[in-house]
This record gives C-alpha cells, structure tokens and sequence, in this order.
C-alpha cells in the first residue's frame, strides 16, 4: 500500500524537493504540476533572519540540548532541534530578539570509546561528528544563532570558574563512591530503578560496578529550595504531568551526585585537582552560558550570563528531563545565577509504532528523509503530526499522505488555480487593493479569527494544533472559492466579473496570510508562496506577525507578473 502510494505521489513530492533526480523521473508521467512555488530549499538557510530588538530589549534565548557525539545525528536529535526551530522563528515574527543556542557536547568515557573503536582520536572523532550537526541542520533549515562545542576554550573557561564558584560556596566535597555506572547515561545508577541484571532502563545493558573517589555536589542541600521552586512556578517543567515527574523525583529525596571521574582523560581538568576531569553533565549545561559569551571578550562566566541568560526556554527529550530540571536548577542556585524560565520535555519517536533500533532495521535517518522528500515536507510532517511533548510515530504511508493533503492540495492549489484564473482572465493583474476588497467581507472576519488561533498555540508550543489553525485558513480559503466559483462569474460579464477579480485578490491575500502563519514550520515554502505573489526576498524577511492584515496586495501590473507592496 506504501509503495503505490508513493508512486502516486511523487509528483507532489518532488516538487517539494525539485533537486532530487530520481523522484523527477519516477514522476515524469504526470502532465499535471499543481505547486510551482515549491523548490529546493533556499541554500542561504541560516541567515533567513536577522534578530530585532524588542522593545525592552531583553533576548529570547531557547536552547536544544547539546547532542552528545558518539555518533552521527539522529531523528530525535533532528526533531528536538526543528521544533526549536520554529519556536525561533515565531519569536522572531514577533519582533523579539532571538539567540537560538544549539551545539556539541564532546566529553566523556563514551567519546573515548566511540574514537577508539573507528580507530581516531577523541579530538578528530569529534570534530566529524560536530560537522555533520552542523550540515544536517543547514539542510533541516535550522536558524541557529549560536553554536558551542564543549572543546571550546571558552567554554572550558567558563567551566572552571563555574566550578570554582561552587566549590567556593561549599557545595562540592570529595568522597569515595561505589555504585551501579551506566557508560551510555553517564551516570550512576539507583539499583531501584535498574532492571533484571543491573540493566539500564533506557540501554537496556547491564551497569558496571565502580568504586572511585570522586569530586560531588551537594545536590541534598537544595531539596527544600528545587520543592519551592516546582511548587510556585508550576511552568517551570512543561508539560504538566513531566512537572508531576520531577516532583516525585525531588520528594523522594534527593542525593549528591558525583561531579568528576578519575578515570576518564578527554574532560575538562578539575581546577584543584588534575588528576580529575569534570563529569561531562557538570560540564555539558554549562554550554547554554557559555554559548552566550562574545566571542572577542575573555571568557567569563557574569558577561557570558549578562548576554541574554536565563534562557526563556530549555527544549529536551524526556530522557533528559532529571538533569536540566534537577540538576542543573540546584547548580545554578549554588553559583547565584538564575533559573531558566521553562524546560520543556517532549517524547520520543518510534517507527510504524515500534521502537527504532538498528538491531530491528527500522531506524529513521533525517538525512535520507530529507533527501527523499525535501525539508519542507520533513518539518511539517513531525510538527504537524506528533503532539508536542508526547511521544510520536512515523509511517512512510502516513507521512505521503499528510503532505500530499495538506501542504499540496489545501494549500498549493489553492494558490495555483487563483492565480490561473487572474492569469486567464485579469492578465495577472489586481484590479483592487486587497483592503478595500475585504470590507465586508466573511472570510476576512474568519482568518482573523484563525490567525488569533494559531498565535495562541504558538506561544503555547503547541506546535501540531498551530499547524491545523493555518490548515484550516486554507480549507476557508478553498471553501470561499467554491462558493464563489469566479470562474463562472467571468463567464457572465460586467459586474459579476469585477466581484470574481475581487474574490480572487481577496483569495491571494488569504494565501499570503497563510505563508506568514507557516513560516515558522516551513520557511523555504512559505517563501516560495510570497515569491509567486511578486514579493522580493527583503521585503519577505521583513515580514512580521502583525502582517497578518488584509493591506499587503495592490493593482500593478509589471510584466504579467503580481506586485506586492507594503503599505
């Protein structure tokens, strides 16, 4: 079923991704090309916006977790990093001025031993997989402003004196520890929360027994302080019920954790004692500061944290979840900085609603989806079709048909066959301007309404509903046309003509609004939506969310083509 399925919609498919030559010739016996806005991703993705100040001057700085290199990106790493995404975007439409923080997280026992075993060094290990981050999100049309990689010198520097500020205020005293270790977690495990054989609940691999002597924080001390916080900040951890998840964890009492390793050389030194290296989560978080610092200053924690912290927004996968809502709050307080303003945990991914794994051969690579379907098809489908913050599944079936229903019938056809008919029977001129032909107007009143919908579930990241909000302004759109049916008001002449050339400008308008409304989910087609409307790429990314007005298209007519002006 897949499979024909496939077949039948390439033609769509490719023109979401033009570039892709054996999707164009698997497509080559369709006469019919419905969406000519669709292209290839534009290749200057990354620089699609500048940040403006707001108008309180305070940044908006949203972070993904920094992806651990022991090997290559995968679809979550890849889905966590596209919701950032468009969260950025969004904000930036607001006028806000982002700083969207991503990066590399390169220290451990585990890049060791993933070096070793492909015969490299920890260095040159990571700088492959830092790299290949780096062109997955220029190829996912990632708008990233900063990214870190804890090699950094500046982040090791920022480290250290973190560490020393924490070491200064008592909270970190040296021990022996013995324990359950998990290599792939990092950390020692609870025999309570291990499975049959000392396993790992999330590997699945037995826990090695350790005994070290080891640097720890003294985590147990702020037991009373992380309770308050969850108590009077109830959006501190979203969703609500992975609040209800750190809630429990901190009730149940709290202990110290240990904060360096002995065994470990590729880390940061600890600062009174070389003979350890930092525990890579101790080292890790840190990032989300130092990413902030200006890279012409010598590094320093205070200028770093003055450049925009805390972040308005953590954005992780729920396996991290005890870390950055646990953890990371009681460093801060320890340091005297402040708390971020949320952390939000989202699920995880399976595959034709089996977990992915390469023992199963199902796992799901966004490099190969994004170079069998395109960018725009790839983004929409994850944030449309995955409830934010729950766990999501991916069918190939169900992906075709999503973006063959939503992004290529709803929406590209209705912009094609408008702007046929003003081809055919208006010379590709707009014989009013769009205000004066909405007055009145139902349609309007509706998007406006529509448009408020899907501001709302943006803020909220409520990614998918914001999603269905747009669907729903082109489902209005291609209702509004139906009834109107002006292809059958120019066959009748005189005023019936002039009220289809008016409901085709009200049409395009309503387009142009639903291109703005996407645009954070899917830049590339939404710029292509304003490009086939006449608009030129500065006055597209100068678009803000207050363009949602019926006032941006007028009648001119240069060389058959539609002018877009601002007015």
């Amino acid at each position: 079923m897949a499979t024909r399925m496939n077949c039948s919609v390439q033609n769509t498919l490719s023109l979401l991704n033009p570039s892709h030559l054996s999707l164009r010739h698997r497509a080559s016996r369709f006469s019919h090309r419905p969406l000519r806005f669709y292209s290839t991703p534009n290749p200057n993705r990354g620089g699609l916006f500048c940040t403006c100040s707001t108008t309180n001057g305070e940044s908006f700085v949203l972070t993904t977790p920094l992806y651990y290199v022991n090997a290559p990106p995968h679809m979550g790493s890849a889905y966590t990093t596209i919701a950032a995404d468009a969260i950025a975007r969004f904000q930036r439409l607001l006028g806000k001025k982002v700083i969207f923080v991503t990066g590399t997280d390169e220290h451990g026992e585990k890049i060791a031993a993933a070096a070793m075993a492909q015969g490299s060094t920890p260095h040159d290990h990571c700088n492959l997989i830092s790299q290949a981050y780096k062109t997955l999100w220029k190829d996912l049309d990632i708008s990233y402003d900063k990214f870190i990689r804890t090699t950094d010198s500046k982040h090791e520097a920022i480290v250290k004196e973190f560490y020393s500020r924490v070491l200064a205020n008592g909270d970190i005293y040296q021990a022996d520890y013995e324990g359950l270790y998990c290599v792939n977690c990092e950390e020692y495990k609870d025999e309570k929360e291990l499975l049959e054989n000392n396993c790992c609940p999330v590997h699945l691999k037995p826990c090695d027994s350790r005994k070290e002597e080891n640097y720890f924080f003294a985590l147990s001390k702020y037991q009373k302080s992380l309770e308050e916080t969850l108590n009077k900040n109830p959006n501190f951890v979203q969703p609500s019920f992975r609040l209800n998840e750190v809630q429990s964890w901190v009730k149940s009492g709290l202990r110290d954790f240990s904060i360096s390793r002995a065994s470990v050389d590729w880390g940061i030194p600890i600062p009174n004692d070389k003979s350890q290296t930092i525990y890579v989560w101790f080292d890790a978080l840190l990032g989300y500061i130092s990413a902030l610092s200006d890279e012409q200053e010598q590094p320093d924690l205070l200028n770093a944290a003055s450049s925009g912290w805390p972040a308005a927004l953590h954005l992780i996968g729920k396996d991290i979840l005890r870390f950055h809502a646990v953890y990371w709050p009681a460093m801060l307080m320890s340091a005297g900085l402040s708390l971020p303003k949320m952390v939000f945990g989202h699920g995880f991914l399976t595959k034709d609603g089996m977990k992915m794994g390469k023992s199963l051969g199902n796992t799901l690579e966004p490099n190969e989806l994004v170079h069998k379907f395109g960018t725009d098809a790839v983004r929409y489908f994850f944030l449309r079709e995955v409830e934010f913050g729950g766990d999501g599944d991916y069918s190939e079936e169900r992906f075709i048909n999503i973006v063959n229903a939503h992004l290529a019938n709803t929406i590209g056809n209705l912009l094609n066959r408008t702007l046929g008919l003003l081809k055919k029977n208006c010379q590709s001129t707009l014989v009013v301007d769009s205000t004066i032909a909405a007055v009145g107007n139902e349609l309007k009143d509706n998007i406006e309404k529509l448009v408020d919908k899907a501001h709302m579930h943006y803020e909220n990241l409520s990614l998918s509903s914001a999603c269905e909000a747009v669907l729903e302004i082109g489902n209005a759109g291609n209702c509004y046309m139906d009834e109107r049916a002006p292809w059958s008001l120019f066959k009748q002449g005189g005023t019936a003509s002039e009220a289809a050339a008016k409901d085709l400008v009200i049409i395009l308008e309503t387009v142009r609004i639903i291109a703005i409304a996407l645009l954070p989910v899917t830049p590339s087609l939404s710029w292509r939506i304003y490009e086939q409307l006449g608009y030129s790429r500065d006055q597209f990314d100068a678009a803000t969310w207050v363009s949602f007005f019926f006032h941006s298209l007028a009648h001119k007519d240069a060389s058959n083509r539609l002018i877009a002006i601002s007015t």
